[in-house]
């Protein structure tokens, strides 16, 4: 990480590149004095993309700090705002299609109502969406866990390999010969599993972490028609699709027996996904012709190679006309974006109107099923020829509302435009002037480097990386597909330093590669600027530090704080005040810096100042259910004090959606210079929204 060892002080803010098209006046904001006890103890959970197990306290996932955006979010306008209501989505009757099917019986769940009562009966607290959001954080964690795994298996195999003297032996004759089988045996031994997401489904599955394990007919809670998956397996933990291969999800003859399901005739189908697998299918959108599954050549050339017989999935299918059941329809497509090279997409209840056998293409006997779309749903997302999400621009020049090309001045390595079509006239980001790096005034010590690894090349390949050992054995980051994630989130991650002999683009420097996505500033129309992403984003890939002005806490006192991040890495780990540990607390803790003793003081020492000088994190809004969390880093150093704040993706974000994170205020934390509780209602628009920010 760059820093300044020494600092004049702080100049006049400045904007970078921008020129406003009217200077806004002075912003008169009234003074609010962050209550210091309320402020450091007692504060919530962190965020934790992996956590399957619920908050310690109601309501509290985030993490304690110290920000706030007084100047954007006027507890005026969000007065104002705070009795607004979201639309409710209303469906209307559907219409059975060229066939009059059975009614299903009542009990079935397919309704918004039934969603919603079922929602309600989890007895959890937690919406929904919040749980559907928690397996799949929960899913990705095990996913990237394998992928590590495998990797390490892979690298053991390819070095014990290679000791035995690799793939080519001698002959007594000298003459160098390879045993076919052999060398198939060694290869498939040093090949790396491609199937980390099967194991992780095992692993859900062992442990009771599958969201819907029963199966379901019509919608599931917390999954809206429109919503995406990166993997078959994410729908299996989901229990939306539970099977990663098959197209066709059915109930089978176990749930006969049960009362709600007595009219219906099994096997029952619930769920297809349509992916271009089999090559009589024809998809018109709103109606569907589905081949049934079987006689398909597996190699992957999609051609029929036997013939179908009306059993399993096909039976269901064809019982599912005849009892009018709606079915469930997922549609993959090809993307660039996914780490498997597909995206899948829900896309609302359909019903069998009609089935009947033929021939196919290659003169198999194939059946055929004719599905149309239910009415009264949001509007399909996906077809045969298009893939229709909201998609993110291709030049900054063309972007409607755009009042700065670059708010970074050129100094990250993307340029990061600045967008207003909320005020009029329209108006940059200003007050403030844009630095990448953490500026360290010169009362500050920062603590000499430690001795760096002495690994060549690429640290996951060396066993015996020393800054593998502090993060206690493994690196904390995964490489795959040349996209560096953090597997977990950690109490504290060690990555290389300037002492490692390391490359520069190890995998254990993941965060200080700089921005690798194409972001936006924004303005909001109730939560001042905030920032959305124009690429897709996976979980545990790193965003940005928090960067600003290094400060004593104690030294903030009495003073306007509007952008102050605590670094309070230490009272996280240790437990302190309400917190909820992370991994490895207690193996780091030994190993850090002499002076984090039991008697650290309660309150972080040290803070992140970003109200004048800052990056673009100063910009991320707060949100109650957020796609980021923040993360201490050390690369130079073990003072936990004085850790670098990293900020990380919680969960796949999709182009164009809005970049957040918990500011972890307690409530009522906050007071005026009346000694008066001050109170900002929240805007984040969350299903889980706490209502307000402080």
């Amino acid at each position: 990480m760059a820093k300044v060892d020494s600092v004049a002080p702080v100049p006049s803010p400045t904007f970078m590149d921008a020129t406003p098209l009217n200077p806004p006046p002075p912003l008169v904001v009234e003074e609010l004095v962050l209550r210091r006890s309320a402020r450091c103890l007692n504060r919530p959970t962190r965020p934790s993309y992996a956590d399957q197990e619920p908050p310690k306290k109601p309501g509290g996932r985030g993490r304690g700090r110290g920000k706030r955006k007084r100047d954007e979010e006027k507890p005026e306008l969000a007065a104002e705002q705070q009795g607004a209501k979201s639309p409710v989505r209303k469906y209307s009757k559907v219409e059975a299609g060229e066939r009059k099917p059975m009614p299903v019986i009542a009990a079935v769940p397919v309704s918004c109502a039934g969603v919603a009562a079922e929602d309600d009966a989890t007895g959890t607290g937690k919406s929904a969406k919040l749980r559907v959001k928690e397996t799949l954080r929960a899913f990705n964690s095990q996913y990237l866990h394998f992928v590590q795994e495998e990797q390490k298996r892979a690298q053991a195999a390819l070095q014990e390999i290679e000791a035995k003297g690799g793939l080519k032996r001698q002959t007594k004759g000298g003459k160098k010969k390879s045993s076919k089988q052999d060398a198939e045996a060694e290869e498939k031994e040093k090949r790396p599993s491609k199937r980390p997401d099967l194991k992780a489904i095992t692993k859900m599955q062992e442990t009771n972490a599958v969201l819907y394990p029963e199966k379901r007919i019509g919608h599931l809670p917390g999954i809206d028609v429109g919503d995406q998956f990166y993997s078959r397996a994410e729908m299996v933990v989901l229990g939306i699709h539970s099977h990663w291969l098959n197209g066709i999800d059915y109930m089978g003859m176990k749930y006969q027996g049960k009362k709600e399901y007595e009219k219906l005739t099994f096997p029952l189908a619930t769920c297809i996904v349509m992916s271009g697998i089999y090559e009589d299918d024809l998809d018109k959108a709103d109606e569907i012709i589905y081949t049934g599954q079987g006689g398909n050549d597996l190699l992957g050339n999609h051609r029929q190679i036997g013939s179908q017989q009306l059993k399993r999935g096909n039976l269901a299918l064809k019982n599912s006309r005849d009892n009018g059941n709606p079915i469930r329809v997922i549609r993959g497509h090809l993307s660039k974006n996914s780490y498997t090279g597909k995206i899948y997409t829900y896309d609302g209840l359909y019903k069998v109107v009609d089935d009947w056998v033929q021939n196919g293409v290659q003169g198999h006997v194939v059946f055929k099923f004719k599905l149309k779309r239910l009415e009264g749903q949001p509007s399909l997302t996906t077809s045969e020829v298009r893939f229709t999400r909201a998609e993110a621009p291709t030049t900054i020049s063309e972007l409607p509302g755009l009042v700065c090309d670059d708010i970074s001045g050129g100094q990250e390595n993307i340029p990061i435009p600045a967008t207003n079509l909320v005020d009029d006239p329209p108006v940059p980001p200003s007050r403030f002037t844009y630095l990448k790096s953490l500026q360290i005034p010169k009362d500050i010590k920062i603590p000499s480097s430690i001795i760096g690894c002495d690994c060549e090349g690429d640290c996951a390949s060396n066993k015996n990386c020393s800054c593998a050992q502090r993060n206690g054995s493994d690196l904390p980051y995964v490489s795959y597909k040349n996209i560096g994630r953090l597997v977990e989130p950690k109490a504290v991650v060690f990555e290389c330093g300037a002492n490692c002999s390391c490359n520069h683009d190890c995998v254990n420097r993941t965060s200080q590669q700089g921005l690798q996505y194409r972001l936006e500033v924004f303005k909001t129309a109730s939560k001042g600027w905030g920032v959305r992403t124009w690429d897709s984003i996976l979980p545990g890939a790193p965003i940005c530090e928090y960067t600003g002005v290094l400060r004593r806490t104690e030294d903030l006192d009495g003073s306007q704080n509007n952008y102050c991040f605590d670094i309070d890495c230490l009272q996280t780990m240790k437990g302190l005040d309400g917190r909820e540990k992370r991994a490895g607390s207690e193996m780091h803790l030994p190993n850090l810096h002499p002076e984090n003793d039991s008697d650290a003081p309660p309150a972080p020492e040290y803070c992140i100042d970003a109200s004048s000088i800052g990056n673009f994190a100063r910009f991320i809004n707060h949100s109650c259910q957020p796609n980021l969390f923040v993360q201490c880093v050390l690369s130079s150093h073990n003072d936990v004090k004085l850790a670098k704040v990293t900020l990380f993706a919680a969960d796949t974000i999709l182009p164009l959606q809005e970049l957040s994170y918990d500011y972890g205020y307690r409530l009522d934390s906050v007071v005026g210079p009346d000694g008066k509780i001050v109170k900002l209602p929240c805007h984040c628009g969350a299903p889980d929204c706490r209502k307000r920010l402080y």
